[in-house]
């Protein structure tokens, strides 16, 4: 990023780069497939079911063919962590093991700089004051017994931090004010609240367990915390900060990522104590949800870990329980849609079951009381999405006559998105043998809710910033250009060979598209400087939309399989005559408003001739 890159040296950065392994690092975040040359996987920026996101090992560059994000290396931890460009090359820096001189900084990055690392500092202080109230001192005791109660040994307690916040309403303020913490920086991580009444702050956390919430790399960023007794609200969690995002984390994530990956399985429970059993009892790919409903980006994250493998979602029997199950159901049905296809229901996903524990248990105290092996074997026999749908249906409207036509109504539409046929046909049989119906008869509604779903809909998909890994965001405002010029960059950015041909002809000048113009020039100044890597190239085009578009006709298929100088050379041939003909069109034009004595017209033709006779030189 050229218009960054100045806060460090660029010998380092090169370093970093010639360091860094793009797949390595992609990979701990979506699973990728080796195809061919490439690697493949479901991109991370948007909902998809076929893989378009694709990693080059050879260019280190990633783009997705979906939702048009690529670049480089820093540019992918950027989009995918939310990090500056300092941020991220800091970052790789620390896991390679390159140690960076420390350069000034804009006022905009120091101060932002600064906070995050405030923040990370005020969460790491309290993180060590409530391990040390549960671990160190007698005010600890209670909740110690409360932790052994509920079967977490001292070493969990060690392993996961786990602390006590004590009684009293200043115990952090207090803290932070003996370690000169600036209070308004802890407000911003929810630890404190300002008085409404009085001025100072009061701490939001009291008489309660302390589980610390990390990210995937391991930073503390937030705190769930837990009553010991049943008084209300029972759990109570951090606000969002600027580290910490809700619908972007989940709890145990960082323990549970690689374990997910090797088993191809994780196991999904909606409490911290839930998630706690299940580690202690060696089920180490668990993870819990943060007191809000599953959401879009926690399934593409832990889809980023087992790929294809399973995903067990573990709910309670209790009502909240269903809704729960019923919300997250909706929610991958609608994730495993192809929104550009009609909606069409791929079930080529991730193998997603739903375990219901039996009435009155939750994930620990089904564990407590039947054991780590009844469990596993039970989420083994877990039903998958549709087959869970079958047996709500049966249970919520009965077997009688009414309750049949019902159930065929409430399905149909859920087996009409399933686009394999094969699947599709095996539901159908599966509901009319429960039914004791006629397949017939529900492929008459399941065509029905086919036809119905050809009608033109409007969908509203919210609008989000970049990197919040929500739904498809918007293309980058960059033109697209024509094909011609941009197989002829895509020719300079995989085929460097012919760029002394491109140069001699100034063939540049000739682009009508002013960005790809501008990105075939910066990659002409690159490799004068003796850039002739692509992630080098990649680094001196001034923004992510630039990026983007370069990564996409650098790893695209813009051009043939097997390309030699002479296809080079007719493709500059073509673009030549093009705009040979442009040029002569233009001058028809003028001919033809000079006939017609049309004035305005006429300004305007010779505008564009001025134009073009600039953009020759």
């Amino acid at each position: 990023m050229a218009f960054l890159a100045g806060l460090i040296p660029e010998d380092k950065i090169a370093e970093i780069k010639n360091a860094a392994d793009i797949v390595d690092i992609v990979s701990e975040s979506v699973a990728l497939k080796k195809a061919g040359q490439n690697h493949i996987g479901l991109c991370p920026f948007h909902s998809e079911k076929t893989p378009s996101f694709t990693v080059s090992p050879v260019k280190q560059i990633f783009h997705c063919f979906g939702c048009g994000a690529g670049g480089n290396v820093f540019r992918f931890l950027m989009k995918h962590q939310g990090l500056s460009f300092p941020e991220a090359v800091r970052s790789l820096a620390g896991r390679y093991g390159i140690d960076l001189p420390e350069r000034e900084m804009s006022p905009a990055e120091r101060q932002r700089m600064d906070e995050l690392d405030q923040i990370r500092r005020i969460n790491q202080i309290a993180g060590s004051f409530y391990q040390r109230c549960l671990t160190e001192s007698r005010i600890g005791q209670s909740a110690l017994a409360y932790l052994e109660r509920r079967g977490i040994d001292r070493a969990a307690i060690d392993r996961f931090q786990l602390g006590f916040a004590p009684a009293g309403w200043d115990n952090l303020t207090t803290l932070f004010t003996r370690k000169r913490v600036p209070l308004r920086q802890a407000e911003k991580t929810g630890l404190l609240v300002p008085r409404k009444n009085s001025s100072g702050y009061y701490d939001r956390f009291r008489e309660r367990v302390m589980f610390p919430i990390f990210n995937t790399a391991g930073s503390l960023i937030g705190f769930g915390g837990r009553v010991l007794d049943d008084a209300l609200p029972k759990y109570m969690n951090s606000p969002e900060s600027p580290l910490y995002n809700k619908s972007r984390s989940l709890y145990g994530i960082n323990w549970a990522r690689n374990r997910s990956r090797e088993q191809r399985a994780v196991y999904i429970v909606e409490g911290y104590l839930d998630m706690l059993k299940l580690h202690v009892n060696g089920i180490e790919n668990s993870v819990a949800t943060l007191g809000t409903a599953l959401t879009p980006q926690h399934i593409r994250m832990l889809k980023g870990c087992v790929g294809e493998g399973r995903m067990i979602l573990v709910y309670d029997s209790d009502q909240a329980g269903l809704d729960a199950a019923y919300r997250s159901l909706d929610l991958f049905l609608k994730e495993h849609a192809d929104f550009r296809k009609g909606d069409v229901f791929r079930d080529k996903n991730a193998d997603t079951r739903i375990m219901i524990l039996p009435e009155g248990h939750d994930p620990d105290s089904y564990i407590s009381d039947k054991g780590r092996e009844e469990f596993l074997e039970k989420a083994q026999m877990a039903p998958g999405l549709v087959t869970f749908l079958f047996d709500m249906a049966v249970k919520r409207h009965g077997l009688t006559t009414e309750g049949k036509i019902k159930i065929v109504a409430d399905l149909s539409g859920t087996l009409a998105v399933i686009n394999d046929q094969v699947a599709r046909s095996l539901y159908v049989k599966e509901l009319a043998e429960r039914l004791n119906i006629d397949e017939n008869a529900i492929l008459a509604k399941i065509r029905e809710s086919v036809v119905r779903g050809r009608q033109p809909r409007a969908r509203k998909l919210p609008a989000t910033p970049e990197g919040t890994g929500q739904n498809s965001p918007e293309r980058p405002v960059v033109s697209r250009g024509t094909r011609l010029e941009r197989q002829i960059l895509a020719m300079m950015l995989q085929y460097p060979d012919i760029i002394k041909d491109i140069e001699d002809r100034d063939l540049l000048s000739q682009f009508a598209d002013g960005p790809l113009k501008s990105i075939g020039q910066k990659v002409l100044a690159g490799r004068r400087q003796g850039r002739v890597d692509i992630p080098d190239l990649m680094s001196i085009l001034d923004n992510a939309a630039e990026q983007e578009l370069a990564a996409e006709l650098a790893i695209g298929n813009e051009l043939w399989h097997h390309w030699d100088r002479q296809k080079g050379l007719q493709l500059i041939n073509q673009l030549e005559k093009s705009k040979a003909r442009r040029e002569d069109d233009l001058l028809q034009r003028i001919k033809a408003a000079e006939a017609e004595n049309n004035q305005p017209l006429l300004l305007q033709l010779l505008k564009e001739k001025q134009l073009q006779a600039k953009e020759r030189h």
